[in-house]
């Protein structure tokens, strides 16, 4: 890879020589790649819809193929066919088990712990980017758009963490294709409108694709053991490695996110995400206040809290996440009057859920249990999530 000096290196993202004193020029090298790079793959399936693709075959194409494959296509179009090709070559740590069994330690707590941790730890962390943050802006939904995006995010989450949904043509899979054309689709939109790439870079790019990879991982299963639902070392091993394949399906780069197999190793690369991010902004604190005010329902069945508490409880969480010093950045307000609260809630928890690891029996019914209620939360999501329009397949998917 050819080494990139610091001026050609986007001005928001830091710069390149400090990046080689801190993590080396192998790293820099890379990092000057990913944070010029999108997705290839998407990227032309995308311009090959816009240029028409109901005339050369490219939606349908696409849209068969997802559900039964590139085999099931005859002739399919060149960009459609290398789109599919990427997404069916599956890595070599990708077996039955991986697939069939690989997120069960995921259910083993209850569904909305998961929409807690995704917004008030991931989503929140996602949107202290500023790069992302000016995409958001761009496409004219930063704020209006927060509670839909938490709902639409849970849905694609919980559907890709279902047993068996990863396999080419489940519903894990085609939704996660889906959210990858989705991201081409706004790259493609607010570069037509003339995205700052001298300052971000391109827009959704390597970098920002493997931060938020790290935040749907890293930060939202820490924030799950911050509030007692902690995973043991072999459970976040097969979480990770499944999560490696979700990265593979979501274009993400081998080399930014395989091999992590444990907190320590994850935070290591996030700190070279996060040295080329850039500071928070304004945007950052109106969208975290915007997320803290659509969840508050699913913080109380996630920790049995009073209703009397409201968004005061979410605040005390916050802080419990990401920090003081991140948290007084996004102006979210001390709970003195939640924190203790909270702290008795998370220890009831913690309790609780070392007890029931005692019997393997009753912890394996209660992770199917979890499961069941997750599918029913699904099926009962009437309305489409912005994801699915991008290639509204034929049906959801083969399972």
């Amino acid at each position: 890879m050819e080494s990139v000096r610091d001026n050609g290196w986007p001005g928001a993202r830091g710069r390149r020589s400090s990046i080689a004193t801190q993590f080396g020029s192998d790293r820099a090298d890379l990092l000057a790649w990913a944070l010029t790079t999108g997705d290839p793959q998407a990227d032309a399936v995308v311009e090959a819809l816009a240029q028409d693709g109901a005339q050369n075959g490219a939606r349908d194409d696409l849209n068969r193929g997802l559900v039964y494959g590139l085999a099931s296509l005859h002739n399919p179009h060149a960009a459609v066919a290398a789109f599919l090709g990427h997404l069916e070559r599956t890595p070599d740590y990708v077996d039955d088990d991986l697939l069939d069994r690989g997120s069960r330690p995921f259910h083993s707590m209850p569904p909305a712990v998961h929409i807690v941790s995704l917004s008030v730890g991931a989503l929140i962390r996602v949107y202290e980017s500023p790069s992302i943050t000016a995409v958001l802006a761009d496409t004219g939904r930063l704020i209006d758009g927060a509670a839909g995006r938490i709902r639409e995010t849970a849905k694609w989450l919980g559907t890709v963490m279902l047993p068996g949904a990863l396999r080419v043509g489940g519903a894990g899979y085609v939704a996660t294709a889906q959210v990858r054309l989705l991201h081409a689709r706004v790259r493609h939109a607010v570069r037509r409108r003339g995205f700052d790439e001298a300052a971000f870079g391109v827009p959704v790019n390597q970098v920002d694709l493997g931060r938020t990879w790290m935040d749907f991982t890293l930060t939202a299963w820490s924030a799950e053991a911050a509030m007692g639902f902690g995973l043991t070392t072999v459970e976040l091993e097969r979480l990770y490695r499944i999560w490696w394949h979700v990265g593979h399906l979501l274009g993400i780069d081998a080399r930014l996110i395989e091999g992590v197999s444990n907190h320590e190793q994850a935070r290591r690369i996030d700190d070279l995400f996060q040295a080329v991010t850039g500071p928070l902004t304004k945007d950052s604190v109106a969208l975290a206040d915007a997320t803290l005010h659509s969840i508050q329902a699913e913080l109380r069945a996630a920790l049995s809290l009073p209703e009397t508490l409201g968004i005061r409880a979410l605040w005390s969480l916050a802080r419990r996440f990401h920090g003081d010093r991140i948290a007084d950045e996004l102006q979210i307000p001390r709970s003195p009057v939640a924190d203790p609260l909270i702290a008795g809630a998370i220890e009831i928890v913690r309790s609780r859920r070392a007890h029931a690891r005692k019997d393997a029996v009753q912890w394996e019914a209660g992770i199917d249990g979890n499961i069941d209620e997750l599918s029913k939360q699904l099926a009962a999501f009437l309305s489409k999530a912005e994801y699915e329009d991008v290639a509204p397949t034929y049906q959801t998917s083969r399972r």
